[in-house]
């Protein structure tokens, strides 16, 4: 049987007791809420933290709200909640597609967003999801709160910005009418880490491409984004041309890596495919042809 190494166990019932409660155990403690992919590390002795600091209590980071020209999300949000909210599907319907194809309900219902950003696991659905929409996330430290687009929040596999004595507590949207959005991934089997996924966001104006964003999972794509593919189709028709054409720029520019996924070209192949699909169906949202 896998055990986790020894550790100290304290529990939170507001951001700042958190903070409070990091300072005193120090660098080595960590942050757990969902714990699903924090525990399975810990058992294989992965991840050796000295202390867990239970956030499940803070109340304060459980929500869903705009405000102003922004979609809030708390980091404690579960994934059932986000899947759920109809706030959520008015303004970004690509998060109900990410949700969706996310492991099973048992882990959507403990498994919270925060958690799985911080993860920064390559194959992470909602960091592609995210990145597609210019997302950035609030860091509090002892020091304050600072804000970071989530295209800088993400340094390498499993690492991001949030330093010791942090705590990453929101998420901001921009809300930007008449757009459309959606999410594909492919996958060995129901719930499983992606093979590779796409996630577009398109806003349309008069046949043309005003603005986009792509996000990429599990092909090596830096900070989870197609940037290229992205820059290319603003200004251009939104055609099935000008979609296809920013697939194969987009899978140009994946580094996937051979795995027990499947090979590279593949992954490469799948990156170029779905970013074309994850278009046209982002347009046909945008554009009101779709349900």
């Amino acid at each position: 049987m896998q055990v986790p190494a020894a550790f100290e166990y304290a529990r939170a019932t507001s951001v700042g007791q958190t903070l409070q409660l990091l300072a005193e155990y120090g660098e080595d403690a960590r942050v757990i809420a969902g714990g699903h992919s924090l525990i399975p590390m810990m058992k294989l002795r992965l991840a050796r933290p000295t202390a867990l600091i239970d956030i499940n209590d803070v109340a304060e980071l459980s929500y869903i709200r705009v405000e102003g020209s922004q979609l809030r999300i708390g980091a404690l949000t579960r994934h059932a909640e986000l899947l759920a909210s109809p706030l959520v599907e008015e303004h970004y319907r690509i998060f109900a597609d990410a949700e969706k194809v996310i492991a099973d309900p048992l882990v959507r219902n403990r498994g919270t967003v925060g958690g799985s950003l911080c993860q920064a696991d390559p194959a992470e659905d909602l960091s592609a999801a995210f990145a597609a929409v210019d997302a950035s996330v609030v860091i509090q430290g002892a020091g304050g709160a600072r804000t970071v687009p989530l295209t800088e929040f993400h340094v390498g596999p499993y690492e991001t910005v949030v330093e010791a004595g942090e705590l990453l507590t929101e998420i901001q949207v921009p809300i930007r009418p008449g757009g459309g959005s959606a999410y594909l991934k492919v996958e060995r089997r129901v719930g499983d880490w992606a093979v590779a996924a796409a996630g577009a966001a398109l806003w349309i104006s008069g046949g043309t491409v005003q603005a986009a964003g792509i996000g990429l999972a599990a092909v090596g794509a830096a900070h989870f984004r197609a940037a290229e593919a992205q820059e290319f189709v603003v200004g251009k028709p939104a055609t099935e041309e000008t979609f296809a054409e920013a697939g194969r720029i987009a899978a140009e520019h994946t580094n996937p890596v051979a795995d027990q996924r499947g090979p590279v070209d593949y992954k490469r192949h799948l990156a170029g495919e779905l970013t074309t699909r994850a278009l046209r169906a982002a347009a046909a949202r945008a554009q009101g042809l779709e349900a």
